[in-house]
């Protein structure tokens, strides 16, 4: 022991037998711990699987929703949009429940395949439809590490499968039980399709945004180009959209989508599809769409196609399927062929969006600072009452201070100018005062001998006003006026004759008494004359010489189907009738009294070209409705409104040759314009006015038909003529008897008040008062049965109509 120091000494202990048992226990311990935990393991993991397994199991046979079986698979059935043709083979539009086109793989660019599988799965053509990595790696970041965003892991089998059979939502296990189902049902498919025909099912199947579904609709909205036409960096853009449709939407965020362009290209060249100097050289390029949006509304002829749709849908509930279902316009891509010419109908729209815009401009123009409800408060009234906003607000229960407040606030809306769609903000109240002064118009052209409608405008704006001017009723005004010479004739009225312009009163009418536009009431006229100048009396004195119900049954059977009242102003267009009435009224007479029922679908087909029905008429006997002989002179007069009557500018402005007739209409205070012009192979008309009838211009020359509606005709047959494919359509002199000619109606329209002259041409005798020859002379035909033209033969020289 060293001295200076405390030391201390430990004993030192031996292994006794105690000790040795101890230590001997205590290792003991440990092993078992450890087998403990090692067995605690397995079976932990065991049950994990076990119960994993019966989870799978539960996937598989349907406890969380029954799984697609494979014969369902093979019969997959995509909602395909049926698509409205003009009959020169363009689409005109599109009716559907999910806008997409199928497509065939053969018709899709190899640029969009490459960008897809490099972006979306690039062991795509390697695994049978699961990707075990990606699946495993997703799986441990989604159960293990909680994260929902982790995305990624889905093959693009997997990717069809969820757009095939979307997701539901099962809570805490939605991420695993639809991964599962996504998984199975994607082997299932690869086991049934080969990898284009997969390729294929998802390219028409997969979402673009903005109701856009298939690789053939996206190439159209945002490229207005089919899909085999897309570029490679136009592909890239449209694959780029499928991470985010509408975060990477290239009209609404160019600057994203060009950037997730870019990460495309990047993975096109990571996967050896192009090169990075072509890449880089893409990278370069600014982004560039042409966008034209798909929609029910879009595209020409909307207010037909609705027709249309309403029409086809109807006729296809007489039809089935082989397997015995009916078809379905809404999903089975079927191909409908209209009559609609497409240029025809393109001249129709451009002639109606042109004069329409400038009548707007002038109706503003000619109001000023006024409105048209300044002097009449109901008109607004009314229109308020009328609208969806009020509705709804009264169906709530609002009074009417709340109403009142509520439509004078303002608000963000969207409104129709002829400068485009503006997005303002408006109270209600000011929206509708800029509705209440908008004019409107209906344009309608037909083959006048086969019915087939060759173009349709029924409004401005079908977006913003839905309502069909083409089918809707409105006074008809002087158009009216032809159907009452015609009954005339037919009642064997003289077309040589003289007429009296004499304002009378009508006392078994309650004193009604018809006056004429210019207050004029002297001379006579030629009933042509009467005609072409629109002469009220006249008109009057024809009807109730020929009978109301005689010329209400003559308008029937010429295609009138509007109730028409049974008193003397019908002869002045009181009646309302819609503008495609009149316009079948129009083609009785080019089509030499022979009735034509208009129509505008002539086939449906399936999208393999097999016919479901065709509907054309063509072959079919025409019923005949008025005589030709007397259809002939209406027509011989008709032409007089044209060359020097109220619609001769359609010479001296428009320019049209050839030989035309036609007719203009303005009801009571300018509430309507009409005109409906025809040779013998075309009619077309347009009526125009506001939609309330007590707004209106408040003068004649600026409200009158001439003005309002002929210049939209006008307009359309300028194009017609200055195109030499239409010339059929331009240069259709009408019908001329045989062996003879119309040349004794080119009488003078006007005879002035000279009493020798007059009586001379009459060939009444100067010692009897002029009205009581001329009713006697009246008297005498009316009791005369046979047909006028019996006694001048020398110039129709043809049998009459029984």
């Amino acid at each position: 022991m060293t001295k200076g120091k405390n030391t201390t000494i430990k004993p030192i202990r031996k292994n006794t037998p105690k000790r040795n048992s101890a230590l001997a226990k205590k290792g003991k311990t440990k092993k078992t711990f450890k087998n403990r935990i090692f067995r605690f393991l397995f079976f932990s993991l065991l049950i994990a699987g076990s119960l994993f397994g019966l989870f799978l199991v539960s996937v598989y046979y349907g406890a969380w929703g029954k799984l697609p079986d494979y014969h369902t698979l093979k019969n997959i059935q995509n909602a395909d949009a049926s698509e409205v043709y003009s009959e020169d083979g363009k689409i005109l539009g599109r009716i559907y429940a999910e806008n997409r086109t199928n497509i065939d793989f053969s018709a899709i660019p190899i640029n969009v395949i490459n960008a897809l599988v490099a972006t979306e799965d690039s062991r795509f053509y390697s695994h049978e439809g699961i990707d075990e990595i990606s699946l495993v790696r997703v799986l441990v970041k989604t159960l293990i590490l909680g994260n929902k965003n982790s995305g990624g892991g889905s093959t693009l089998s997997q990717q069809l499968a969820k757009n095939l059979y979307p997701r539901r939502d099962f809570g805490k296990f939605s991420m695993p039980v639809n991964k599962i189902k996504e998984a199975i049902t994607a082997s299932r498919l690869e086991k049934i399709y080969s990898k284009k025909k997969i390729l294929q099912l998802y390219l028409n199947t997969v979402p673009f945004g903005e109701q856009v579904f298939g690789i053939e609709s996206a190439s159209r909205q945002y490229f207005s180009k089919p899909a085999h036409q897309l570029k490679l960096d136009e592909s890239a853009v449209l694959i780029g959209m499928l991470k985010a449709p509408s975060y990477y939407n290239p009209r609404r965020f160019p600057e994203r989508s060009k950037q997730r362009r870019n990460v495309v290209l990047g993975q096109m060249t990571k996967n050896n599809f192009i090169s990075e100097n072509k890449a880089e050289q893409l990278k370069q390029q600014p982004l560039k769409i042409n966008y034209q949006k798909q929609s029910t509304h879009s595209g020409l002829a909307p207010y037909l196609r609705e027709r249309i749709r309403v029409e086809a849908d109807n006729i296809l509930k007489k039809y089935t399927k082989a397997d015995g279902s009916y078809y379905d316009i809404y999903r089975d891509g079927l191909r409908i062929l209209s009559t609609v010419d497409y240029s025809m109908q393109t001249y129709a729209e451009d002639a109606v969006k042109s004069h329409m815009n400038n009548l707007q401009g002038l109706f503003y123009k000619h109001w000023g600072n006024q409105n048209p409800w300044d002097n009449n408060k109901a008109i607004l009234t009314s229109a308020i009452e009328r609208s969806p906003y009020y509705k709804k607000l009264k169906d709530e229960g609002k009074n009417k201070q709340e109403i009142d407040k509520l439509f004078k606030t303002k608000r963000e809306s969207k409104i129709f100018t002829w400068n485009g769609e503006k997005d303002v903000k408006m109270s209600p109240l000011d929206s509708i005062k800029h509705y209440i002064k908008l004019l409107n118009t209906g344009f309608v052209a037909m083959e006048s001998n086969t019915g087939k409608i060759k173009a349709w405008v029924g409004g401005i704006d079908f977006k913003h006003f839905q309502y069909d001017h083409v089918t809707g009723r409105r006074q008809v005004g002087s158009i009216f006026k032809p159907i009452v010479y015609a009954a005339a004739l037919e009642a064997n009225m003289s077309p040589f004759d003289y007429y009296p312009n004499e304002r009378k009163v009508y006392a078994e009418y309650q004193d009604w008494s018809p006056r004429n536009a210019d207050n004029n009431y002297e001379g006579s006229y030629s009933m042509e004359g009467a005609l072409a100048e629109s002469v009220n009396t006249i008109a009057v004195d024809l009807i109730m010489e020929t009978g109301i119900e005689s010329t209400i049954e003559l308008a029937e059977e010429m295609g009138v189907s509007s109730p028409l009242p049974n008193v003397p102003s019908l002869a002045l267009g009181t009646a309302n009738i819609s503008l495609l009435e009149m316009i079948q009224v129009y083609a009785n007479l080019a089509n030499r009294g022979k009735r034509v029922d208009p129509y505008y679908i002539s086939r449906i087909e399936t999208n393999k070209g097999e016919v479901i029905v065709d509907l054309n008429p063509l072959g079919a006997e025409f019923e005949t409705s008025l005589s030709p002989e007397n259809a002939d002179i209406i027509n011989h007069m008709l032409t007089a409104v044209v060359d020097s009557g109220t619609a001769k500018s359609l010479r001296t402005v428009y320019g049209l040759k050839g030989e035309f007739a036609g007719k203009t209409g303005t009801t009571q205070s300018q509430a309507d314009g009409w005109y409906i012009g025809y040779n013998q192979n075309l009619v077309a008309g347009a009526w125009v006015g506001a939609a309330d009838m007590r707004v209106h211009f408040r003068s004649l020359a600026l409200g009158q038909g001439a003005t309002m509606a002929l210049p939209i005709y006008g307009k359309f047959m300028h194009q017609l003529n200055n195109n030499s494919k239409y010339d059929n359509y331009c240069s259709a002199p009408f019908f001329k008897p045989d062996n003879t000619s119309l040349a004794k109606l080119d009488m003078p329209h006007y005879m002035p008040p000279r009493a020798n002259f007059f009586e001379r041409l009459l060939g009444l005798d100067n010692k009897k008062d002029d009205k009581i020859k001329l009713e006697e002379r009246r008297a005498k035909r009316k009791k005369n049965k046979k047909s006028i033209y019996d006694k001048i033969k020398s110039i129709f020289g043809g049998k009459n109509k029984d």
